[in-house]
């Protein structure tokens, strides 16, 4: 009787066998041998689209500062419409890309937000322009400001979220890092970068191209 059980369950298992196909067990790490999806890696992404896309959409844009902030008379979101885009499609915060030169009159490394301040040439008005020169930067005015990437391109927030954060990993290591801060205190820059509107008496910008002239 055991052994017409044992005959029978064998009996069973090769028939659901037959019936399903094999069961292949597939190591983590090794899944997109199999489905053929890889796992998101903003870093590359970014790297992918910066020096062929990203930086073209940016300079391509860029109004001069002096000129934007004599523009504004001291309401930078007023010129949203002519100049900014919105990091929501029609709502949400508002951003632009500009360029400049000017004398940088501080360098402030203390904090991990570190940043320096610029006397900006042929403007004379009352905002405080600073340039964000990291390690930590604020905001995602740069990603935000971009025309050839969008949220929808992007499977979720966290996705679009790691995209910024590798945008200023790339900005601190290729443009600020190599502009070597400590050493522009007194000199004359030029620079192009990337702000979020959210005071009219500072303005924080995100450099994309920074040098020494």
């Amino acid at each position: 009787m055991r052994k017409r059980v044992l005959a029978v369950g064998l009996a069973a298992v090769m028939m659901s066998t037959a019936m399903t196909g094999c069961v292949k067990v597939i190591k983590i790490g090794q899944e997109a041998e199999y489905t053929g999806k890889t796992e998101f890696n903003a870093g590359d992404d970014v790297a992918g689209i910066w020096e062929s896309k990203a930086l073209p959409d940016l300079e391509g844009k860029a109004v001069d500062l002096a000129e934007f902030l004599t523009e504004a008379n001291g309401d930078v979101k007023s010129l949203v419409d002519k100049y900014g885009k919105y990091s929501m499609g029609t709502s949400g915060e508002i951003n632009y890309v500009v360029k400049g030169t000017g004398t940088v009159t501080e360098v402030n490394q203390e904090k991990k937000a570190g940043y320096m301040t610029v006397k900006l040439d042929g403007y004379d008005g009352p905002e405080e322009i600073s340039i964000q020169i990291g390690s930590v930067y604020k905001g995602s005015s740069i990603r935000d400001s971009l025309d050839v990437i969008k949220f929808g391109d992007y499977t979720n927030q966290q996705d679009w979220a790691a995209v910024s954060q590798s945008i200023n990993k790339l900005i601190d290591e290729e443009v600020v890092q190599k502009a070597d801060p400590a050493s522009l205190d007194g000199k004359t820059i030029s620079f192009t970068g990337c702000f979020t509107a959210n005071d009219n008496e500072k303005i924080l910008i995100t450099p994309v191209e920074l040098e020494a002239k």
